[in-house]
């Protein structure tokens, strides 16, 4: 099992908490579409979708069993960082020799969170503010929502 403080992204983020780490959904995606190509369901989905409209959307819907199979991340971001993601944030700390983001100066007003504020909102400079003033020891307890829906 992971020490907590090892799933701490460099931004923040706790990895726990992604949707993406360690997903069930990802492998069982994966075996739908496998079974279903095996089965060749494509082309009973093509004379089925004749008759009923329910089946002539197969095809986007293979696609996005697929886009779920991507978003597997087994590792957390200070471990290898999520093979989906082109993390600037990642490569900057990485470059400068940072444990995170809590060690630089400026990530207050840091642009390349932004394409984190979608789903995260100012929830990761938010946590980096904690782990700054508690600790990575202590902060987790106090972290933000993952996801802004939550």
């Amino acid at each position: 099992m992971k020490n907590m403080n090892d799933l701490t992204a460099y931004c923040g983020l706790y990895c726990g908490d992604c949707i993406r780490y360690k997903s069930t959904y990802a492998p069982l995606a994966r075996k739908l579409s496998d079974e279903l190509k095996k089965a060749g369901f494509d082309r009973y989905a093509g004379v089925k979708s004749m008759h009923d409209q329910r089946y002539r959307g197969y095809d986007e819907f293979d696609k996005y069993l697929l886009a779920l199979v991507d978003l597997q991340c087994d590792n957390g971001c200070r471990d290898g960082g999520c093979p989906a993601l082109n993390c600037e944030i990642l490569q900057c700390c990485q470059e400068k020799g940072f444990e995170g983001c809590w060690e630089c100066l400026t990530f207050e007003n840091c642009d390349k969170f932004d394409f984190l504020k979608p789903f995260h909102g100012d929830g990761p400079v938010n946590n980096l503010k904690k782990i700054r003033e508690l600790g990575l020891d202590k902060w987790l307890g106090q972290r933000e929502k993952f996801y802004i829906w939550q």
